[in-house]
Order: structure tokens, then C-alpha cells, then sequence
């Protein structure tokens, strides 16, 4: 865990957040600045400032195994899946994290 890490907050229950799925490697929650519809994070409960830091293969798939089994509990079929990586990327929070969108139409290229 990271002292600073807001998601490592989320993930230790240290903030009080609404989660949608947890289960022993991961939780999911809705982003706070939704950019669809439906827009939540899948984050793992242990530490990784990206995706370069995840040399497990295991824990790759417990993040991404993740994201159907909270999707069907929400009834979508039909979702994005993002993965910022470093800041010129995107990403904000370095905490490895997978933003998942559904309820709109979405155009390529992406971003």
C-alpha cells in the first residue's frame, strides 16, 4: 500500500466509498467523473503505480477477470475497457486501475 494512494484507501476501506464488486484481489467502484452512462474503475487491492509494475501474471488476470463478473451483475453486454499508462497517457491516479464504460456509442480512434 501506498501512504498517499487514494485507491489504496478505497481498496483498505480507509475512504468510504460505494463499492460495486469486491471479492479477495480486487474491488470496482464508479468513477467520480463518469464519462458515460455507466463509467467504473476495477482496481487491484495491492499496489501498482501502472501497468508497467505488473510482472504477475496472475494478478493481471485478477483485474481483468474482474471486469465480465461486474458487468453481468450490471446487466451490460456491451463495454470499453481503458487502461491509462503514465501521465502523457492520461492517467491521474497511479494506481493501476481499468476504466470501464457502457451506455453510449463510443468512436475510434479512441482519445
Amino acid at each position: 500500500m501506498s501512504l498517499d494512494c487514494i485507491f489504496c484507501k478505497i481498496a483498505n476501506k480507509e475512504i468510504n466509498t460505494n463499492l460495486i464488486y469486491e471479492d479477495e484481489n480486487v474491488v470496482a467502484f464508479n468513477d467520480l467523473n463518469p464519462q458515460a452512462p455507466t463509467h467504473f474503475l476495477v482496481i487491484p487491492k495491492k499496489h501498482y503505480a501502472s501497468l508497467n509494475e505488473i510482472n504477475e501474471k496472475g494478478e493481471f488476470e485478477n483485474i481483468f477477470s474482474a471486469v465480465p463478473k461486474v458487468c453481468a451483475k450490471l446487466g451490460i453486454k456491451e463495454y470499453r475497457t481503458v487502461v491509462n499508462t503514465g501521465a502523457s497517457a492520461g492517467q491521474t491516479v497511479f494506481h493501476i486501475h481499468v476504466h470501464v464504460m457502457a451506455g453510449r456509442e463510443f468512436g475510434w480512434p479512441a482519445g
